[in-house]
């Protein structure tokens, strides 16, 4: 099982199907959303999601272990750009464009977006290094499914990957 955690002790539990799902149409939304420097960190760390490279039931995150930033609205700009990305997922954001239907993708994003909402940065201990850095931000772009892709670890998108 895959498991993305809030840092509370409240977490999300995903099959191995249910995480590519997942991440599919966070990456859909945040490839839409990104423009900040943490943005594409945060686009890098989703492609580090990707279970077709990383293998499968061995991808998650600790919401208490990424660099949320130092300064208190770094801190601010960071959640906010986060919660933006999940609320335009949920609004369905180019789900038409996947071959398969998401059934339970907006149980599993209306579940991490209550995480995220009720997660306070200012108590992350951003010491394990699960952001990527700044040179390693996902800025490459994939022209055939128009999202972000996983430059500099490798050269494809999570939907090129997975042979879609």
């Amino acid at each position: 099982m895959n498991v993305f955690e809030g840092g509370d002790g409240r977490y999300l539990e995903m099959t191995n199907g249910g995480t590519a799902v997942f991440v599919d149409v966070l990456m859909l939304a945040v490839s839409a959303l990104a423009r900040e420097p943490w943005d594409f960190r945060f686009a890098a760390l989703l492609t580090l999601q990707d279970q077709n490279v990383m293998g499968r039931g061995v991808v998650g995150f600790d919401l208490a272990e990424l660099d949320w930033g130092d300064k208190p609205q770094e801190r601010a700009a960071a959640k906010d750009f986060l919660l933006r990305v999940l609320d335009l997922a949920l609004s369905r954001h180019r789900w038409e464009e996947p071959t398969y239907e998401p059934p339970r993708a907006e149980g599993y994003l209306r579940t991490y977006r209550a995480m995220v909402e009720d997660f306070d940065p200012a108590t992350a201990t951003a010491g394990a290094g699960v952001l990527p850095g700044p040179d390693e931000a996902a800025i490459a772009s994939c022209a055939r499914h128009r999202v972000l892709d996983a430059l500099p670890f490798w050269e494809a998108c999570v939907f090129c990957t997975a042979g879609v």
